[in-house]
């Protein structure tokens, strides 16, 4: 069996050491983190690997949106969407090595105050 948390982070460097706390307590094997906002070389990679995370597939955006699974099992990045066709980095799927299993981490904002597609697109 594979365990699996998702989680909207709003800023992974910011609260990496929240991050490092709740891997070392509940030990997911895949954390899914939306929100990381940081572009993929500014994610903190190596500090999730020292805990065992040292799979990672990080679709990152300066200052805002991204999304990053970080596993201790292999796993393999199949996709990133573009649904908007705007450049925002909002999916990042992957497959787990050796099992038959995907997972799409997606990050989809509540989009405005206003439940108007045209006032907030």
């Amino acid at each position: 069996m594979i365990s699996v948390a998702t989680w909207n982070i709003n800023s992974a460097r910011l609260r990496l050491p929240i991050i490092e706390k709740y891997l070392t307590e509940h030990s997911p094997d895949i954390l899914c983190l939306q929100e990381i906002k940081c572009q993929e070389h500014q994610f903190p990679t190596e500090a999730l690997a020292a805990l065992g995370y040292e799979h990672q597939a990080i679709c990152g955006q300066k200052g805002y949106h991204g999304v990053a699974t970080v596993s201790r099992v292999a796993i393999r990045e199949y996709s990133r969407h573009d649904w908007q066709a705007n450049g925002e980095a909002r999916h990042v799927g992957i497959e787990v090595l050796g099992k038959n299993m995907r997972i799409d981490n997606v990050y989809v904002s509540a989009g405005g105050d206003e439940p108007d597609r045209e006032k907030n697109p």
